[in-house]
């Protein structure tokens, strides 16, 4: 296992399984994976991809000596919500993340996960919490 520091003191592990943002995390994932083995929990996932607002983009129109050619340019990247656990339960999916800090950006995704996707982000703070 590899242990590097991050900014908010928890370090990250690195594991066969994947990195992790700290060791409860992965204690967390190990209590859910058994959680699924027992049958608790169906289709458990990690790091979970939702797109809050689409990457925006606009045409420029580009003068060539003959011609115009309309160019797609990026603007902005996509804001996305990165989920730490995902799974089924009583045929509800669960969006989980595992919290030692709620950042300013966190708190904003999770305000537009509930409004704009009606996901509610189920918050743990200890390893060992029933699902």
């Amino acid at each position: 296992m590899y242990y590097g520091r991050r900014k908010y003191g928890n370090k990250t592990v690195e594991t066969a399984e994947g990195k992790f943002d700290g060791r409860n995390e992965l204690r967390r994932w190990w209590f859910l994976q058994d959680a699924e083995k027992s049958g608790k929990i169906q289709n458990l996932r990690r790091q979970v991809e939702y797109v809050l607002v689409p990457k925006q983009t606009h045409i420029e129109i580009e003068h060539l000596k003959t011609k115009d050619k309309e160019v797609e340019v990026f603007d902005e990247h996509p804001v996305t919500y990165l989920a730490d656990f995902v799974y089924e339960k009583d045929g509800k999916t669960v969006v989980e993340d595992f919290k030692g800090f709620r950042t300013d950006v966190y708190i904003i995704k999770r305000k537009l996960m509930l409004y704009l996707l009606g996901i509610k982000i189920r918050e743990v703070k200890k390893p060992a919490e029933d699902v």
